[in-house]
């Protein structure tokens, strides 16, 4: 196919920034779209100039419409990291685009802070949840972060201050690399700085003692959840964590998600994993929500509905998770909706549906375990174990 579509990333300096093939393809195209800080980078370009759509989702069928002329999309810095260019490199094929990258915001970032980029997260709020980046905060770790507008970097500060992080250092850093280059250094308890809506924040994440400790890795503390005493323990949830696999990308049906733990920890284990819960009761999706908000992955999707009815239509998962609703037939229509090499994870505590998962153990193969957690708890002015409720736990990979 011949390429009519170049996708240019520009920074603070403009055209003069451009390689010389990049500024060529600039100066000749017939049309030119982007933002209005594109095209005053470009202005003394003659192209006919077109303006983000608005939805933006608009934005592929009016490129469609321009095939057949020469069409340039500005875009900041490069164009397939956290940009416009892997949206549109999804819907129109690459051998129509080529790409023409510039030094992105991270980098000009990382290189201002003295940070190499292999040691650090890197992170976009732009036009998402802001809680998003709760998930990252850890001891010690450094982040950079594509920031929402001029408010985000004081409630990123509260989200570190509230939980121990208040010392770490924070720096604000704006039009980087043009002659307004700004910069705002503080700390995230005592952060009171004014900045532009179009900035890039870098966090250098310092614990304090009392520091919550909120690893990516399943398994955390059950106090760190809002629940009205259903839910998967500790113990047991990071079993069925391992079971599940979280991967990058992938998608998982809790079924009776209660208040979301499972579905939450999944989420937080492997970058862009989602997670639908699918919970009967409206004070559990309230719990659902509120613990997805509070540990960072906002995203959660909560649908409300029994199963296995409320199954239907759903987007074919990669992993299920079944902890409340357990029956024969939500199992066949779990099993039949999940995708090959999907992972299946059921969890009983009644007898009655640890008959059911024995009898599909003894159909289907797969593995077949009981978990039994005992805690050490106060006996009068002594210790003893407390055992917890036993859980049989059946698990396979769909092959």
């Amino acid at each position: 196919m011949t390429v009519w579509l170049h996708i240019v990333g520009i920074g603070e300096d403009g055209l003069d920034g451009l390689t010389a093939s990049a500024r060529t393809v600039v100066e000749a195209a017939e049309l030119i779209i982007g933002g209005d800080r594109h095209h005053s980078l470009s202005d003394n370009v003659t192209a006919e100039r077109v303006a983000w759509p608005s939805p933006f989702d608009a934005l592929i069928n009016k490129l469609q419409g321009y095939k057949g002329k020469r069409v340039v999309v500005l875009a900041t810095g490069d164009p397939l990291w956290y940009s416009v260019g892997a949206r549109i490199g999804r819907s129109i094929p690459p051998s129509e685009i080529v790409y023409h990258p510039q030094l992105s915001a991270f980098q000009l970032a990382a290189a201002r802070m003295g940070w190499s980029m292999a040691d650090i997260e890197t992170l976009t709020v732009h036009g998402r949840p802001v809680e998003q980046m709760i998930a990252f905060i850890q001891p010690d770790q450094r982040l950079l972060i594509l920031t929402t507008g001029a408010e985000t970097p004081a409630q990123i500060a509260a989200f570190l201050t509230d939980r121990g992080f208040g010392l770490s250092r924070m720096t604000v850093m704006a039009a980087m690399g043009g002659k307004n280059e700004l910069r705002f250094d503080g700390t995230a308890e005592g952060w009171n700085h004014e900045v532009p809506a179009f900035n890039t924040l870098a966090v250098e994440c310092i614990a304090a003692p009392n520091a919550a400790l909120l690893p990516r890795v399943p398994g955390l503390a059950d106090e760190l959840f809002d629940h009205d005493g259903t839910m998967t323990k500790q113990e047991v949830r990071a079993v069925t964590l391992a079971k599940l696999m979280p991967m990058r990308g992938a998608l998982l049906w809790d079924v009776g998600c209660g208040c979301g733990s499972i579905a939450v920890e999944w989420m937080r284990a492997a970058r862009y994993a989602h997670a639908i819960g699918i919970e009967p009761r409206d004070d559990r999706r309230v719990f659902a929500a509120q613990n997805a908000a509070a540990l960072g992955v906002p995203r959660l999707e909560l649908v409300n509905g029994s199963v296995p009815e409320a199954l239907d239509g759903l987007k074919a998962p990669d992993a299920i998770f079944i902890g409340g609703g357990l029956s024969l037939e939500t199992f066949d229509v779990c099993w039949a909706a999940l995708r090959p090499l999907g992972r299946l994870v059921c969890n009983a505590v009644t007898l009655e549906r640890e008959a059911l998962l024995i009898a599909l153990h003894k159909k289907l193969g797969g593995q077949l375990v009981k978990l039994q957690v005992n805690r050490a708890e106060s006996v009068g002015n002594l210790t003893g174990w407390h055992p917890l409720m036993p859980v049989t736990q059946w698990s396979l990979v769909k092959r």
